[in-house]
């Protein structure tokens, strides 16, 4: 059940609007509508407080003093991005309103005016498990008194009391906090001049995106969403039409010809708008569900690696021996790609958490990088943000390169456009974050549950302890890679591994669980895992390359591995526990043991068919148990509204 709570204190409490209701009354209406189960008005803090101790689900709290659109509240009270939630202004801050310092979307400061990037709105969602300091918040706030209207106090308080707390920004629509009857009146005309359903249509579109889902998607698509709104289609069905599209694509693909080929463009072009439009109907209709955020990061994956699939298919038939190869070579990438891009989110999220560097520490050139980036982004529209956002070779530009390449070249030439623009992104992303993360100094992996996120064994969890384990994890995706070399080369030329090279390759890559408990301090730690995932799957090819299995089965076991992997990838950015067979899927190191030792026996092609369908039953069930079992049998106690941000990657 979600609470509402108006706290009717300080001058504007008397405030009443044209119609003679009282503003805190509106406000009340307000909270009904967008959600809240019950709604209770509060004369003062310990009113307030007394109003907490029976609440068990997400509580909204706001001062009487807030005109806006009831469309505000409604955005703040089903916010994806967290369980905690602050409305952020960016009027001037009237005398004793907290100032607001946010980062990456965080609230990591309040009351310090000097690096202030906005003003509390006056309005808040506090999710369960920070109740108890919302609590504490009160007592302090109503303890200490001061000039500052309660509302503030309440925040100030419940910010110091450590909860991470997350930032909604207004856009498009209006708030204001109001002291007088004159700013009453003014507030209430700048609602509205404003077309509400308009706006939030407007608003379903992401407000920073990447250049062609900016000027080749999103022009269009709200009229997409906008339709699919008015038929009763829900996200999932969305995402769902989408995946259809996608592999329809990738099946033209693989049939080849011209017209097949442009017509799987055609599609895969529209898949992508449905990719977006699933998000945007999230935000329009404000659907936003765990199991949402949970399959629309899947599915893109999913999508976009049978697309390689097709493309690899497309390319052998047309008479490229190594087209399923090229395909192998794309997917691993672009994996590893991702692990880097989901843990550098983590450590600058707890960077940004972190006291800043003091006045006049530059941090030498990570300091001068993060500056240049920051005033680079902030220059929204200019050719060197567009650059930016481009060059790193985000989804948009990856399925709009397939597609014309694709129906101009063929597949091969989309596969090799695709690895070509995939590694110098990786190159230029890697080396920029690597000297901004000797910067920031923040020991990420001591934040998260690195043995989950690492996706460690049994064996991991029970080798000695070493030092180092990026070290150690470098060092077995080499020794993964040169053993893929050397299984090519010998391969290729006809002849057969020695016996001692794969046990050697394996034991070199097993060193890496050595590093499993140690402390992942390090400036450079957060590489950790994707050099975990890029040992994992180079010694699956290079099994797979000595056994002389097929290009399709190797492609096969890694698309199955990069499932179990992006199921925590998911898990880790939505804060959700480890899938319920986790310990089942036997982690990195003892699935490569396993494959190790059927290299030796020389029953590859039977270990990669049933490690592979092992690992696919294992997911399927545990999404299944996640999803629809345990939910299902779960008691029904009250959750935060909310939850997966339903968003295109």
């Amino acid at each position: 059940m979600t609470l509402a709570i108006v706290l009717a204190a300080g001058p504007a409490a008397s405030l009443t609007t044209d119609a003679g209701e009282r503003l805190a009354d509106r406000l009340a209406g307000q909270w009904r509508r967008a959600g809240a189960d019950d709604v209770r008005v509060a004369a003062d803090l310990t009113e307030l407080a007394g109003l907490l101790a029976d609440a068990t689900g997400p509580v909204l709290v706001s001062g009487a003093d807030l005109v806006a659109h009831g469309a505000v509240l409604k955005h703040l009270a089903t916010s994806p991005v967290g369980p905690t939630v602050a409305l952020v202004l960016t009027d001037p801050p009237a005398p004793g309103q907290a100032t607001v310092r946010e980062e990456r979307g965080q609230v990591v400061a309040v009351d310090e005016p000097a690096g202030a990037t906005g003003v509390f709105g006056g309005a808040l969602r506090v999710g369960p498990a920070d109740l108890p300091a919302l609590a504490a918040a009160c007592a302090a706030a109503a303890s200490g008194g001061g000039p500052a209207p309660a509302v503030d106090r309440l925040f100030a308080a419940l910010a110091a009391c450590g909860p991470l707390v997350f930032a909604h920004r207004v856009r498009l629509l209006v708030a204001h906090r109001v002291a007088t009857s004159a700013e009453l009146r003014a507030a209430e005309a700048a609602v509205a001049e404003v077309d509400e359903d308009r706006a939030e249509l407007r608003l379903s579109v992401k407000e920073r995106d990447d250049f062609f889902t900016t000027f080749f998607v999103s022009t269009w698509s709200p009229y997409v969403t906008k339709a699919a709104a008015r038929i009763g289609l829900g996200p999932t069905a969305v995402t769902m039409i989408s995946v259809a599209f996608a592999v329809a694509a990738a099946v033209l693909f693989g049939a080849g010809g011209r017209l097949a080929l442009v017509a799987g463009a055609v599609l895969l072009y529209l898949g992508f708008v449905l990719d977006c439009v699933d998000g945007q109907l999230a935000r329009y209709t404000r659907h936003f569900s765990a199991w949402g955020g949970w399959l629309d990061t899947m599915a893109d994956r999913a999508k976009e690696y049978l697309v390689y699939a097709g493309l690899g298919y497309g390319a052998t038939h047309a008479g490229f021996r190594y087209g399923w190869a090229l395909a192998i070579a794309a997917m691993t990438l672009q994996t590893v790609r991702h692990m880097t891009d989901a843990w550098y989110g983590v450590l600058h999220d707890e960077a940004a958490r972190r006291p800043r560097p003091a006045a006049g520490d530059g941090g030498g050139i990570g300091g001068k990088l993060n500056a240049a980036s920051t005033k680079v982004q902030a220059d929204t529209g200019s050719v060197s943000y567009w650059l930016k956002r481009t060059v790193v070779f985000p989804i948009g530009e990856r399925w709009a390169l397939i597609a014309v390449t694709a129906a101009l070249f063929g597949p091969l030439v989309a596969l090799c456009a695709v690895l070509v623009w995939g590694t110098l992104a990786f190159a230029y992303t890697g080396a920029l974050r690597t000297l901004r993360a000797r910067w920031m100094r923040v020991p990420v992996l001591t934040t998260v549950d690195g043995g989950l996120h690492r996706d460690d064994g049994p064996l991991a969890r029970t080798l000695p302890v070493a030092r180092q384990p990026l070290a150690l994890a470098v060092i077995g995706a080499f020794g993964a890679a040169a053993l893929l070399v050397l299984a090519l080369r010998v391969v290729h030329g006809g002849g057969e591994l020695r016996g001692w090279v794969v046990p050697v390759g394996l034991l070199v890559l097993l060193g890496g669980a050595l590093g499993a408990r140690a402390a992942h301090d390090g400036p450079l730690d957060w590489l950790v895992p994707a050099a975990l995932r890029a040992g994992e799957y180079l010694f699956a090819i290079a099994v797979g390359v000595a056994g002389r299995a097929p290009a399709w089965l190797i492609f096969g076991y890694v698309f199955v591995l990069t499932l179990h992997h992006y199921d925590l990838t998911a898990r880790l950015e939505k804060r959700q526990p480890a899938p319920p067979l986790h310990a089942a899927t036997l982690g990195w190191e003892g699935r490569s043991l396993l494959l190790g030792i059927a290299a030796i026996a020389g029953i590859v092609n039977i270990a990669l068919a049933t490690l592979g369908t092992y690992l696919l039953v294992v997911f399927v069930a545990s999404v299944v148990l996640a999803w629809v079992v345990l939910p299902a049998r779960a008691p029904r106690t009250p959750v935060p509204v909310g939850g997966g941000d339903r968003s295109p990657g």
